[in-house]
């Protein structure tokens, strides 16, 4: 049995990798919940919480995992909401590791 995305490490893209396909993207946006991938270059997902500190506290999870894995989502913090954007910046796509931090994402705390 393979391990899920969530038990994997993001690997560092040091560039020079074409992005994932449209079947690729498709096939992994299938083993992550709620995810969408405009374009097949970005994965988003919007969240909702009680009140602005449970978002607050929600960012600061991501942002220890994202020091842990070496990858770094743009946040977006509002009252009761958070926008979460990943991609791979050095070849401004979709990498598998997009996916594991989405994985990741999904196992926080809310």
């Amino acid at each position: 049995m393979s391990e899920s995305l969530a038990e994997r490490r993001c690997v560092p893209c040091r560039g020079g990798v074409p992005p994932l396909s449209l079947e690729e993207v498709t096939r992994l946006l299938g083993q992550v919940e709620g995810w969408q991938a405009p374009g097949s270059r970005r994965l988003t997902k919007s969240l909702e919480f009680s009140n602005f500190v449970t978002a607050l506290d929600f960012v600061n999870h991501v942002g220890r995992l994202a020091e842990e894995q070496g990858h770094h989502p743009d946040l977006h913090l509002a009252w009761g909401k958070v926008g979460v954007e990943l991609w791979t910046h050095k070849i401004d796509g979709l990498t598998e590791s997009d996916f594991v931090m989405a994985a990741k994402i999904d196992r926080l705390p809310r």
